[in-house]
């Protein structure tokens, strides 16, 4: 088993329910066999092996692991604002994030990705595809919930702007989607969340709506500007966090370390 599977896994497992299905993982045909090691009392004499016991000189117990199936479903949010960035796009660093999420896949597990109004099942075609016309996050999470299976681990990247303009209406499916999966989100922070780096009179757009001003940034404005945005940030975690999703940061530099340290494998 991988690494990134094995923490998937663990983390499903050690996750409380509480909500509507035992979540993250489910049985498998068997058992996958481990490692030798020598026989202890109370162990199965069904799983000793003789063959090793014979070579060995000592009763040799063979350790199986219980197989699961993982269904790993994915969503990344393609609005307009995704496409910022210090260096390079945070749209960049989420495919990074969902193809090493969907490279932790081992050959009986399955894929399911969102993209748009539609929900792929090819395991390529999951970490590859892109979406393509306006998006809309909360629909794109509600089709998610309502087609992917019950119990499967699921990863969202957003930067959470469409949260704000869903409202509560947000908040209830977040808690649904918290009770129906193992759900992970990595959560893309403005870029500019220490400061912007702009002086004087600028003009600026809103990458949503495309809407332009021309305004002066002085001192003022860029500490209001710092603390707004660290406050929205903080705002964001705290809804996720609320409906019991795992959070972590998606780091524009490296979105596949983002997703190992979500984690704790980096």
């Amino acid at each position: 088993m991988n690494a990134l599977r094995a923490a998937i896994v663990r983390e499903a497992r050690r996750t409380a329910s509480g909500g509507d299905v035992p979540r993250g993982t489910r049985p498998g045909d068997g058992f996958s066999f481990d490692r030798l090691r020598g026989y202890v009392d109370g162990d199965d004499p069904r799983r000793i092996d003789w063959s090793a016991t014979a070579r060995l000189g000592a009763l040799q117990t063979r350790v199986y692991l219980e197989e699961t199936i993982l269904v790993l479903a994915a969503l990344i949010d393609e609005s307009d604002s995704m496409r910022l960035g210090r260096t390079r796009a945070l749209r960049d660093a989420a495919h990074e994030a969902v193809g090493a999420w969907f490279g932790a896949a081992e050959q009986a597990d399955r894929a399911r990705r969102i993209v748009g109004e539609r929900v792929l099942d090819d395991r390529r075609a999951a970490g590859e595809a892109r979406a393509n016309g306006p998006f809309d996050l909360r629909r794109s999470l509600e089709l998610g919930v309502r087609a992917v299976p019950a119990g499967a681990s699921f990863l969202l990247v957003t930067d959470g702007l469409d949260l704000d303009i869903a409202g509560s209406e947000a908040d209830d499916l977040l808690a649904r989607a918290g009770r129906r999966f193992d759900a992970t989100v990595l959560l893309a922070s403005d870029p500019w969340i220490d400061g912007l780096p702009l002086r004087g009179f600028v003009r600026v757009r809103d990458v949503e709506t495309g809407r332009s001003r021309r305004l002066f940034i002085g001192r003022s404005a860029r500490e209001r500007y710092r603390h707004a945005s660290r406050e929205r940030d903080d705002r964001v975690r705290a809804r996720f966090a609320r409906a019991r999703w795992r959070v972590g940061t998606l780091d524009e530099a490296d979105g596949a370390a983002s997703l190992g340290r979500v984690f704790a494998l980096r």
